[in-house]
Parts: C-alpha cells; structure tokens; sequence
C-alpha cells in the first residue's frame, strides 16, 4: 500500500516537541531531532504557524503553542500539513472511458467507499490529542 507522505509524522514529532520543550525548539532543533533537512521542518513550521498551532520567536527563541495541547487533535494536524485542496483523501484517475461498462461506472461504485475509509481515518485521528501523544513521549522519555 503506497504511503502518505511523512509531513505528517513529521509534523506531529514537531508539535509534540514543542508541546514539551518550547525554548528549545529551534528549526535545527526540531530538524535533529527528526534528522530531517532544517527547509522541510521550517515548511512544516510554517505550515502549522499558518493553520494557528504555533508560534515562531525569530532566532533563537525557540516556538509555543497557541493552544493548550489538548485542544488540538491528530486531524487537526493532518488537515494543516496533508489535506488536498479539496479535502479528498483518495483521487480518482482522470477521464476513464465512458464507452467501457466498467469505465462508466466505477467512479459511482467505489466514491461511496473511499468516502468511507476517509470518514474512519479521519474519526481516529480526531479522537486523539496532541496532549495525549506527548503525554505517551514524556512517559516515554522519563521527563
């Protein structure tokens, strides 16, 4: 099965992080932490500043959250950093053909399935707080 990309993961670890060290979460901070390149988690930084988790102290001041950890789920972090424009999950393939009896309809058939798979998901993803996750890190870590 193909993958989603990292960004969320990504973006999680990095929220996570400032949700238990905010002064120390600096770009290169949070960039060796996930030993990732610092231009994808300042996109991601970006990212999460813009949908109104986060705010970024210039230099060296490190980040906080805007709001309390526990106001803020999974899905909420997802739709920042993953969502597609029009909030699809899953795509369809473009201009199958409509002479062809499968052609025709499949876009009918399994739309009503893959609406499904993305309700689950996105059910799953909102029944968990970022509070939670990073309650589970500092049991983790012994912090």
């Amino acid at each position: 099965m193909k993958q989603i990309s990292s960004r969320f993961s990504i973006a999680v670890h990095t929220m996570s992080m400032i949700a238990l060290r905010p002064s120390l979460c600096t770009g290169d901070y949070i960039a060796k932490s996930v030993n990732s390149n610092p231009v994808i988690i300042r996109k991601i930084i970006a990212q999460l500043k813009k949908a109104g988790f986060i705010q970024v102290k210039a230099g060296v001041g490190g980040a906080s959250l805007l709001k309390e950890a526990e106001q803020i789920t999974l899905l909420d972090i997802y739709k920042a950093v993953e969502a597609s424009d029009d909030g699809d999950l899953f795509r369809f393939h473009k201009d199958p053909d409509p002479e062809c009896s499968v052609g025709k309809h499949i876009e009918e058939v399994l739309h009503p399935e893959m609406v499904q798979a993305q309700l689950a998901l996105e059910g799953r993803l909102s029944s968990v707080t970022l509070g939670q996750i990073a309650a589970q890190l500092q049991q983790k870590a012994g912090y």
